[in-house]
């Protein structure tokens, strides 16, 4: 068993409830954690053995590019997306964290986790 991380994927994209959010649009930072058998590739040192990084980064970068109204639905998304290319993910999480958001004060970031 093992773990892969991406950790602070920062995207400009268009997610919010207030349409403002939606024609502005913001920062936001994605952190992707996945759990898997990765002993194979620990001994092979092929890419075919493991979770492929790239392909990985490239679902979270398509899935933030679709504009929604809720970040639980984004990180659904990404969660049904990651299961169908990698089927043998045992478990892990994504969170996605808007920066600044408009609460009408000071927040560094509002954040939305949702387990794998």
């Amino acid at each position: 068993m093992g773990k892969i991380e991406l950790q602070g994927m920062r995207f400009f994209a268009h997610h919010g409830c207030f349409s403002e959010e939606r024609t502005i649009g913001n920062y936001f930072i994605v952190d992707l954690e996945v759990e898997a058998d990765l002993s194979k590739a620990s001994v092979s040192d092929s890419l075919e053995d493991t979770l492929n990084y790239q392909l990985l980064f490239d679902i979270v970068k398509e899935e933030m590019a679709v504009p929604s109204d809720l970040l639980e639905h984004v990180a659904g998304r990404i969660i049904r997306r990651v299961r169908a290319v990698f089927p043998d993910i045992r478990s892990g999480s994504v969170s996605i964290s808007k920066l600044n958001p408009p609460l009408g004060g000071e927040v560094a970031a509002s954040r939305v986790t949702l387990a794998i």
